[in-house]
């Protein structure tokens, strides 16, 4: 096996290799300035975005910065996924569909995540409407694994999960519809934390599906940013039906029951790599004190058929209103090979079949959330098996086919959207094809707050993969 291409932005600059945590503690004291940080963060973005392909728009001459003096992040700078409004930008969803033009307001939960403090110098890419599980095009050049760039960075938060990885920003925005920001946390080695649905503001599009599968989040090299970045945007709005989950700033002592899964939604073979890194983090949690036990999947056996059978719904909506929802202009024979092919199938007759989906997916979260009945955790992994080469999972692969093919591969995350309950993915391995592993913990609705503590503990005794050359 050739050795892979790895790229990344690490460099002697104000940056460092600082978290967003350290890097707003700098700020505040006075030491780094607003403009020299967002200067050093657009240079790096530069310098690894002509191989990574990672930015829809850019903004580093006019960066968008909060106000939110004394936010807790408050000067750290992002990118915002291409799927959400931000004023003065243009959002295109990841498709040729359309042209967007900058619009003129900032949208709900981006307002959210400003209010953090932190400064957007722009949209991050993703792929077309959130659908595939890789960050690739119909006609333009695929988002690239920093780790190793003949591999699939995942999706659909793939532009930021190439620029965290690669040191370009210590942060950036991710939202996840059936995986999208444990997916390519997984394949770029970061912390990816899904919360609770209600945990945070909605963006305009997640509040007018029949079930609202979208979370919004961010994508990090370390729990201490995750963690901060909750508490950060809970100071600045939170869910009166939720607890609050505070500021989490390490382990708990509690000893938890962790069900461990190995059997996922669509009968997707894990492989042995991807096994190894979870039962690896099951004898860590059980060292720690916790007991962990297999359990059965708790979900029905027609959910994986279900989820498909939503996901052709969205894809129809988005094809037969598409120039009332997003442009005048949307030119379905655009549409890449994944979106024709689901919104195809639901015109041949997945509308039929959608209502009885529906009522299903709805008691499969009710029969999810009984789970928890019994555990605390439940110790998963993310993916059935290593990212793979650019091209497995291509727009351009027939549709009957690379839908066969996205079911063996993001066979665990889309349980905890149904359900809307939180999950977090952590880098506990690395493959031979020289990308990492990731693994999940899912948690009870509302319970962020017990996968951040156990985070915690595990990154005291894991060394997370990282693309930071070592000092000598």
């Amino acid at each position: 096996m050739s050795k892979p291409t790895r790229v990344h932005a690490f460099t002697d600059d104000v940056l460092a290799d600082h978290d967003a945590v350290a890097l707003a503690a700098l700020i505040r004291s006075g030491e780094l300035g607003l403009r020299e940080v967002e200067t050093a963060a657009a240079e790096r973005i530069r310098r690894v975005d002509p191989l990574l392909a990672t930015t829809a728009y850019t903004a580093y001459e006019r960066p968008l910065r909060s106000g939110h003096t004394e936010a807790l992040l408050h000067g750290v700078p992002t990118l915002v996924k291409d799927n959400t409004d931000v004023d003065g930008m243009p959002t295109n969803y990841g498709t040729d569909a359309f042209l967007a033009a900058p619009v003129r307001r900032t949208g709900r939960y981006a307002q959210q995540l400003m209010g953090t403090g932190l400064t957007v110098l722009g949209k991050s890419r993703t792929p077309e409407f959130g659908f595939n599980a890789t960050s690739e095009f119909r006609s333009a050049p695929p988002i690239r694994n920093p780790w190793n760039t003949d591999r699939s960075i995942g999706a659909s938060s793939g532009g930021a999960a190439a620029l965290v990885a690669a040191g370009a920003l210590p942060i950036a925005h991710a939202n996840d519809g059936g995986g999208s920001i444990r997916i390519p946390a997984a394949a770029a080695g970061l912390i990816g934390l899904k919360p609770s649905r209600g945990r945070h503001r909605d963006g305009e599009l997640a509040r007018t599906m029949p079930i609202n599968i979208v979370s919004e989040g961010v994508l990090t090299r370390t729990v201490r940013d995750t963690a901060t970045y909750v508490a950060a945007a809970e100071r600045y709005w939170r869910n009166p039906r939720l607890a609050p989950v505070g500021l989490v700033e390490g382990p708990a002592r509690r000893r938890l029951r962790v069900g461990l899964l190995l059997e996922s939604v669509t009968d997707a073979v894990v492989d042995a790599q991807t096994r190894a890194a979870v039962e690896r983090t099951a004898r860590l949690l059980e060292a720690q004190g916790h007991t962990v036990e297999p359990i059965a999947m708790p979900a029905a056996h027609d959910f994986g058929t279900d989820f498909i059978t939503y996901w052709t719904l969205l894809a129809g909506v988005v094809g037969g209103m598409g120039k009332v929802m997003f442009d005048r202009s949307f030119d379905t024979t655009l549409l890449d090979g994944l979106t024709s092919g689901l919104r195809r199938q639901f015109l041949r007759g997945g509308w039929a079949k959608a209502p009885g989906a529906l009522r299903r997916l709805r008691r499969a979260a009710r029969t999810y959330a009984q789970a928890f009945d019994s555990q605390e955790l439940i110790l998963s992994p993310v993916l059935a098996h290593v990212p793979p080469p650019l091209g497995h999972l291509g727009p351009e692969v027939a549709y009957d086919e690379l839908l066969t093919r996205l079911q063996r591969y993001a066979a665990f995350t889309p349980l905890q959207n149904v359900a809307g309950t939180p999950a977090l993915s952590l880098p506990m391995g690395m493959a031979d094809e020289g990308v990492p592993i990731g693994v999940q913990l899912a948690a009870a609705h509302g319970d962020e707050r017990t996968l951040l503590e156990v985070a915690f503990a595990l990154e005291h005794e894991t060394v997370w993969p990282t693309l930071r050359p070592v000092a000598q």
